[in-house]
């Protein structure tokens, strides 16, 4: 079988099912940039939550939190040292308005409702919590108590690669250019090389370039390149215990060692073009991070901007939700696409998933059916509130 993409997904994917011993084919991933320094993953804010609104996402991330927690267990390789990725267990805040009231106080009654450990908030709670937070405007805010943070996602990563090559996978550098098919499947990959791969599966995670891929067995993926900006900077003055923050707003912040990094993702309505490049721009710091940030936290008057890069989300523009699954028209090509910046927390459950698939045809663990690639072709959309 081939992997498009070797980044977090594709990795998951190619791991969990060279794991599995009632699988013992061949697993080939082709990765455009074996450097991963333009990789969505590597580029990202690299956190994970359980604050969702719908249960399958919260179930989800509940299985990445224990991989996160059970690292050695989980891509602990035979006499190799002990794995860390500096996991920071520091939890996400989402704030609200009176405005966003009712959406906090909804997803809050279904994360209780499975178990998620979240507290809902009063403005005088928070205050009380958090002194250095504005609370003036605002209706409340939930608070993750346990298995939420941040963490290296460079080192999960190569966590992942190097277990996936210690069971036999194979990474080749290379772009996927065409997907050869016959009466309804995929039987082989071209790459931009020359070089032809015969296959008997492909999985399409190739990340921020999904949509041209599927395109290349003829399927319309509403899935595009947005680009996002992260913003790395200094504070004069102490913020003791601060979680992944988010503002009303949009735009979030969370510690990074003795700094902080922030952004923001432009909401409905807002310009928000299809882009590959990488090039920054520091203006939305200057017109929208840090004029938020200087308003919910004070002492955010006086910062400093260290350093800022950008990456991708690969958002799925139908329902901002994660397409996972077969095709209809070639069903052993599957999606592992549109994570729309949540790919990083859901990939170990949807590698499992994908590996399940794969080997049985069906899901065994968790039922990833609800995002599969016929809503999309039936346009009914499977909504996710909390999107950062």
């Amino acid at each position: 079988m081939v992997i498009v993409g070797g980044a977090i997904v594709g990795s998951s994917v190619a791991m969990f099912l060279a794991r599995r011993e009632d699988w013992r084919g061949r697993v080939l991933v082709v990765e455009r940039d074996p450097t991963y320094r333009t990789s969505s993953t590597t580029l990202s804010a690299a956190s994970i939550r359980l604050q969702f609104s719908t249960e399958l996402n919260i179930e989800i991330s509940r299985f990445g939190i224990g991989l996160i927690k059970h690292l050695d267990e989980w891509l602990g390789i035979p006499g190799g040292a002990p794995l860390s990725i500096d996991f920071v267990e520091g939890g996400y805040l989402f704030l609200a308005s009176d405005a966003g009231r009712q959406i906090l106080e909804h997803n809050h009654a279904i994360q209780r409702a499975h178990d998620v450990r979240v507290a809902l908030l009063s403005p005088d709670e928070l205050r009380t919590r958090f002194g250095w937070l504005e609370t003036g405007d605002l209706a409340g805010g939930s608070l993750g108590l346990a298995d939420e943070g941040w963490f290296d996602a460079y080192a999960l990563l190569q966590a992942f690669r190097a277990k996936a090559r210690s069971l036999g996978v194979e990474y080749v550098a290379g772009e996927v250019s065409a997907i050869d098919c016959s009466e309804g499947l995929v039987n082989g990959v071209r790459l931009a090389d020359g070089r032809a791969i015969a296959c008997d599966w492909v999985v399409n995670a190739a990340g921020p370039r999904a949509a041209n891929v599927a395109a290349m067995v003829g399927a319309e993926l509403p899935v595009h390149p947005r680009k996002r900006y992260v913003y790395h900077f200094d504070c004069r003055q102490r913020i003791e215990g601060a979680p992944l923050t988010i503002d009303p707003t949009g735009v979030y912040f969370r510690p990074e060692g003795p700094n902080f990094i922030g952004g923001y993702s432009p909401r409905a309505g807002e310009p928000d073009p299809d882009a590959l490049d990488l090039d920054l721009d520091r203006r939305p710091f200057e017109d929208v991070v840090w004029p938020s940030l200087a308003h919910r936290v004070p002492a955010f008057e006086a910062i400093r901007l260290l350093d800022a890069w950008a990456g991708h989300y690969e958002v799925n523009t139908l329902d901002h939700n994660a397409v996972i699954g077969p095709y209809p028209e070639a069903k052993n090509f599957l999606f592992a696409n549109g994570f729309s910046g949540h790919g990083l927390q859901q990939a170990p459950a949807v590698g499992r998933g994908l590996a399940e698939w794969i080997a049985t045809g069906g899901y065994e663990t968790l039922d990833l059916s609800p995002l599969g690639y016929e809503r999309i072709a039936r346009n009914e959309p499977v909504r996710e509130l909390n999107v950062v």
